[in-house]
């Protein structure tokens, strides 16, 4: 009886997942409801309202001190309560740029937001997970859904290739890391991160081969996630493959939801087994960077471009794992925040000129763009402006403090590299730029028109915008969240 009234406190501490999980089983049981499927406008309704519950719960957590749940398997602490709210934030904005796009591309439309929520609410649950076997349990629960997101839409041959590669090499990584998790568990005899770092601490480990050995395992598993060099070859393809929101949910969520394992296991507990990870992380970091920066400069396709975009910005996010400090922690959360909102925005553009325009991905279909659709075309570049780190956006502050926390820890050269990455990344940027300001031939243009639907996208898209900007112009409140929230 005490043990369930327990468990019943303990559940209010993990409120986001259990209302993005009671949204999405009342839109699975209402889809067999007449009319309550019609164009999918009750499930984008009732996936919408969940997720901003979610967030607002997160007022309620807040306030509580550090707490851990279910005997050891969740935790509440700010740096979960940040990243949990980083996901939401990504949830709300990916179904505001969805309500059309999804209709368009043919999927079924109430099943994409119950799978919407579902990986939302796996991803939740890794982020608050402190022991091994939870944290694998979660990455598989969002997994699945991610896998069948990737090929919802069953007619397009290039989507189900995606997602039957998608699901083969995640199988593949989740072996590494279960594997990985053979190892820990031997070398320690738990898979509980607290007594492992404790047991780090003390020096009282059996054998620690095997922990090294399995740490690195887990580093397969999840840098795979992570879309981090050599382990990021799935990655153009899947996104090319998947619907447009869906490759900018998975480019922003999968990405906060791995790297807060990550900075868990090696940023916290195998910090100190060897004196090696800052070296291999170093390497990491630069190659890297480098790959997604000069494989993104052969790119014709836009969406290709961010895809490869997004490998580079997750090198730039290793400079402050490399850094091994708090400051380059919460760096780290920081960035991937404002990186939820520029690159969602420059997605959200993508998007409308996919499904609201009816024009290709390409180059040639912004051509004009900015002239055509001023606005639009402004925010695109304010997005594109933030993705290469100028001010006043948010991308300058993230990357200031990101770089400045390597400098800080003595690693100049890799900043060194970085910033060459930045200038590098700054041509493919400004060749969009460019082409959104270039007038095109009338064989280019589309008739403008009312675009039934556009209000969701162009409201995700303010979304973003204010994110971008207010995180660039008045960035220190947000920044000393981070900051705080990194006492692991």
């Amino acid at each position: 009886m005490i043990l369930g009234i327990q468990y019943i406190k303990d559940s209010v501490g993990f409120l986001p997942f259990l209302i993005l999980l009671a949204s999405g089983l009342i839109i699975l049981m209402g889809s067999a409801v007449s009319g309550f499927g019609d164009k999918g406008r009750y499930g984008s309704g009732v996936a919408l309202i969940g997720s901003v519950l979610a967030l607002l719960s997160l007022y309620v957590l807040y306030g509580l001190k550090r707490n851990v749940l279910f005997n050891g398997m969740l935790i509440i602490d700010k740096f979960s309560i940040f990243l949990v709210a980083t996901l939401l934030i990504a949830t709300i904005v990916v179904i505001l740029i969805s309500r059309n796009a999804i209709a368009k591309e043919g999927a079924e439309i109430n099943e994409y937001y119950v799978l919407l929520l579902f990986s939302s609410a796996g991803m939740i649950l890794m982020v608050q997970s402190i022991n091994l076997i939870m944290v694998f349990l979660a990455l598989e629960i969002f997994s699945l859904a991610v896998y069948v997101l990737v090929g919802i839409t069953k007619q397009k041959k290039i989507s189900t290739e995606a997602s039957l590669k998608y699901l083969l090499l995640g199988a593949f990584s989740a072996a590494f890391f279960l594997y990985g998790l053979t190892y820990i568990y031997g070398a320690t005899g738990t898979l509980d991160l607290q007594k492992i770092t404790n047991l780090v601490a003390a020096g009282e480990i059996t054998n620690r081969f095997y922990l090294l050995f399995g740490g690195t395992l887990v580093l397969f598993g999840l840098a795979f996630k992570i879309a981090i060099v050599p382990f990021h070859m799935w990655t153009p393809d899947v996104y090319e493959g998947a619907p447009t929101p869906i490759t900018a949910y998975m480019a922003v969520g999968v990405k906060a939801a791995a790297l807060a394992v990550f900075l868990r296991i090696f940023g916290h507990t195998l910090l100190k087994i060897s004196i090696n990870w800052h070296t291999l992380f170093w390497v990491l970091a630069v190659i890297t960077m480098s790959v997604g920066n000069i494989c993104a400069l052969r790119q014709d396709s836009v969406k290709r471009m961010l895809a490869y975009s997004s490998i580079a910005h997750a090198g730039y996010i290793f400079v402050a794992v490399v850094a091994g400090s708090n400051y380059g922690y919460g760096g780290i959360l920081f960035y991937l925040l404002v990186y939820t909102f520029m690159n969602l925005g420059a997605f959200g553009v993508v998007i409308y000129v996919e499904n609201l325009l009816g024009l290709k991905d390409d180059y040639d279909s912004f051509k004009g763009f900015g002239f055509r659709k001023p606005i639009i075309g402004l925010c695109m570049v304010i997005f594109l402006c933030s993705l290469m780190g100028l001010p006043p956006t948010g991308g300058f502050i993230a990357k200031f403090v990101v770089f400045s926390s390597a400098v800080k820890a003595g690693y100049i050269w890799l900043v060194v590299i970085a910033v060459i990455n930045s200038a590098i990344a700054a041509y493919y940027y400004l060749r969009l730029i460019i082409t959104i300001y270039t007038r095109a031939e009338e064989t280019n243009t589309v008739e403008d028109r009312p675009i039934e639907g556009s209000i969701y996208n162009s409201i995700g898209l303010i979304i973003s915008l204010i994110g971008t900007l207010i995180l660039g112009i008045i960035p220190y409140g947000v920044l000393q969240l981070a900051m705080r929230a990194v006492s692991l």
